[in-house]
């Protein structure tokens, strides 16, 4: 989108908007929820704030719903919505009205309820009477929790009636009858008549004058209650998510841009990354990201390490908090329950009533890339200044990672790294496309395992130089190259067993029998961003995927849609997921000197710009790959999960790439070769911390505009 600027380019009516100038921002959804989320807290609800039973809505925390059931009646019949704003990310304000009397248009009394999610949830409830007389209100709220795990919610497989309700002066009190360990507490400030399961205002509002209650619902854990979002009367700003959201800010790299599209979508950028940032609870603090709302609020190997490579820009400490939260929980022996093998970095944690259930246990490892993303992801905390004696102390987990790579990724010897699950209560596909049919050759068969990818070979390579460029900082020089020399003949292998010289592009992944499973897909893309691909077969696949097969107008589909598993609106073969495009355009950008490379870049960076604007400035996990010619907005994906991790996060890639940013802290440079879209105008970074210094800089089309580095600094521009 271009965004029309009348002044100079110097006035002051062309500054750039910051990211921490944040609005309130409405929400939308294809099923009209409504997502809060805090860390490992999230909320469901629909537009009227009401998690509503028999859906999958809920308050969950810890993994599990403690709130299946929180609907507030007026007058005997739910509001009616006007409008829901959500200032962060975290909370939300519903506003709604008394439903009109009959024969009346209009309502005189003004609903408003306002939204906080924390360890908990805390909501405001406030009636405002515009009418001329007094107004009597009826309000009924009625709660219920069925402590059950969110994957049994995900599925459609909750249970119901699991709560053993009681009322103890003023508080409504319920405990799950299966776990006594987890409950949860409501509380309100102007006590109601509390019955089983109700709580029940009648109230007179005058004319002109409101009435308030704020409500907070505290879950329970051994019969202790978990510490409240709020103390009664305090205002949302001091709460502890609003604290950490404006730490985070204060210590985050300040990102403007003139265009109004780009700045909001920034914007919304920050702050989802912000609340969807976990804090360990060992007492060290460190911060890693949960993967997304709403069923994947945890530590994930894969999603957080992506996420945290294309969060550098904002700050490095997300990423080597993540770093070292994996590298605890690394794998250590063979369980093939779990899929735990040495060295291995694991898929995912979990920590709700059925989590020993899922996947093997609460901590799986059953994932083929995660384990490489974490070396590639370690030199580049390196690189942006990450504190080199944290550096050092992860080395050993990096040598471990390695090793599993060797000892047990490539399992047959052949020198590529492929997955089989070690139980059929495991993953069936182990890379970024994991759901089952995500893997399928041209005519749309799927793929027999074990199976390596392309695209994980391409992060076993920058796995190994990754290490390389560590041995070097840290003075093991006979190991680096070592190293290199494994990645030389890594891709010399790859360029040979992957490529398909009749139809230009690498094969998707080499089955069972190491037949080439011959699909075009976005997984090339990552072989671009992961340096493995040649010039010349770089050329082919630029040209591959500038095809309307592939290029949707709003971004690159997962699945070329003449392949034979084409469908648009499913999860991978054929759908759009913002991080991918973005992977892709960090991937062209790599390749730049490949003719088009930058110019579809530019193309599909901006088809995935136009696709925020859609969804609000927020980029779901996920959205449909129908053409645009085809329906003018992208279509959304009915069970995406918004915020998501590597969604948010994608935009800050976009950005980096385009101006061309690559700091070496170590080294003392810092690279800037700008291609910025002309409707984007001048981007600006202030504060970007690298290591013990701050860097600002500004640039416009091709044109570094500033650069202020320390004196003993390099700028290099190319």
């Amino acid at each position: 989108m271009t965004a029309e600027i009348g002044a100079a380019p110097n006035s002051e009516s062309q500054s750039p908007r910051p990211l921490n100038s944040g609005e309130p921002t409405g929400l939308g959804g294809c099923d009209s929820s409504v997502t809060l989320v805090e860390g490992a807290t999230f909320c469901l609800s629909n537009r009227l704030g009401d998690v509503e039973p028999g859906r999958p809505h809920g308050l969950f925390f810890r993994d599990a719903r403690v709130i299946s059931r929180w609907e507030l009646l007026v007058d005997g019949k739910p509001a009616e919505p006007l409008s829901v704003l959500s200032p962060e990310a975290f909370a939300a304000r519903f506003v709604l009205r008394r439903p009109p009397q009959a024969g009346l248009a209009d309502s005189t009394l003004l609903v408003v309820r306002e939204r906080l999610i924390a360890d908990g949830m805390h909501e405001i409830l406030t009636l405002e009477n515009m009418g001329r007389e007094p107004t009597a209100v009826t309000l009924e709220l009625h709660v219920d929790a069925d402590f059950v795990d969110l994957f049994a919610v995900k599925e459609g497989r909750a249970g119901h009636g699991r709560a053993d309700v009681a009322v103890a002066e003023g508080e409504l009190l319920l405990h799950d009858r299966i776990d006594r360990m987890r409950g949860l507490s409501v509380t309100a400030t102007v006590e109601p008549a509390v019955l089983p399961g109700t709580l029940v205002w009648r109230v007179v509002v005058p004319p002109g004058e409101s009435w308030q209650t704020e409500i907070i619902a505290q879950p329970t854990v051994g019969n202790q209650r978990v510490q409240a979002p709020l103390a009664p009367g305090e205002h949302h700003g001091l709460s502890a998510p609003s604290r950490k959201i404006e730490a985070w800010r204060d210590t985050a790299t300040k990102i403007a841009a003139h265009d109004p599209l780009l700045s909001q979508v920034l914007r919304r950028s920050e702050s989802d990354l912000g609340a969807l940032q976990i804090h360990d609870e060992t007492g060290e603090g460190r911060p890693f990201v949960a993967a997304g709302a709403p069923w994947f609020m945890t530590l994930f190997g894969r999603d957080s390490l992506l996420t945290a490579w294309m969060a550098l820009p904002l700050e490095v400490d997300l990423a080597l908090g993540t770093l070292q939260q994996l590298a605890e929980l690394q794998g250590q022996r063979v369980d093939p329950l779990t899929e735990e093998e040495p060295g291995r970095i694991m898929h995912e944690m979990r920590r709700g009533p059925a989590s020993g259930q899922a996947l093997g246990g609460n901590i799986y490892y059953g994932t083929a890339d995660a384990t490489p993303l974490f070396v590639m992801l370690l030199a580049e905390c390196h690189r942006w200044g990450a504190d080199p004696d944290a550096i050092k102390a992860l080395l050993p987990a990096a040598d471990a990672a390695v090793g599993w790579i060797t000892e047990y990724g490539d399992r047959d010897g052949d020198g590529f790294v492929e997955y089989r699950r070690a139980t059929d209560r495991g993953l069936i596909n182990q890379g970024w496309k994991d759901s089952f049919d995500g893997i399928n050759d041209a005519a749309g068969h799927l793929s027999e395992a074990p199976i390596a990818l392309c695209e994980v070979q391409g992060y076993v390579h920058a796995a190994l130089l990754a290490r390389a460029e560590l041995a070097d900082a840290f003075g093991e020089l006979r190991a680096a190259g070592l190293l290199r020399e494994r990645a030389a003949e890594l891709r010399g292998k790859f360029a040979e067993q992957f490529w398909l010289a009749d139809r230009g592009w690498y094969a998707v992944a080499l089955d069972g029998g190491k037949r080439q499973v011959d699909a075009l897909t976005s997984n090339v893309a990552h072989c671009l961003w992961a340096g493995i691909a040649t010039d010349e077969h770089a050329a082919e696949l630029v040209r591959r995927l500038s095809g309307a097969d592939m290029d949707t107008g709003f971004g690159l589909r997962t699945l070329s849609s003449s392949m034979g598993a084409y469908n648009p609106m499913s999860y991978h073969c054929g759908s759009v997921w913002p991080h991918d495009t973005a992977i892709a355009v960090a991937g062209l950008f790599r390749y730049r000197q490949v003719p088009g490379a930058v110019e579809l870049a530019t193309r599909i960076a901006g088809g995935l710009l136009d696709a925020a604007s859609a969804f609000g400035g927020r980029l779901p996990e996920l959205f449909c790959g129908f053409p645009r010619d085809q329906f003018a907005v992208p279509v959304p994906y009915p069970t995406s999960c918004s915020p998501q991790a590597w969604a948010s996060a994608a935009p800050l890639l976009l950005v980096r790439s385009f101006l061309g940013l690559d700091p070496n802290v170590p080294a003392r440079t810092l690279t800037l070769h700008p291609q910025l879209p002309p409707e984007w105008g001048r981007i600006s970074l202030t504060d970007l911390r690298l290591g013990s210094v701050t860097v600002d800089l500004e640039a416009e089309g091709t044109q570094v505009i500033s650069v202020r580095v320390p004196e003993d600094w390099q700028v290099v521009t190319r």
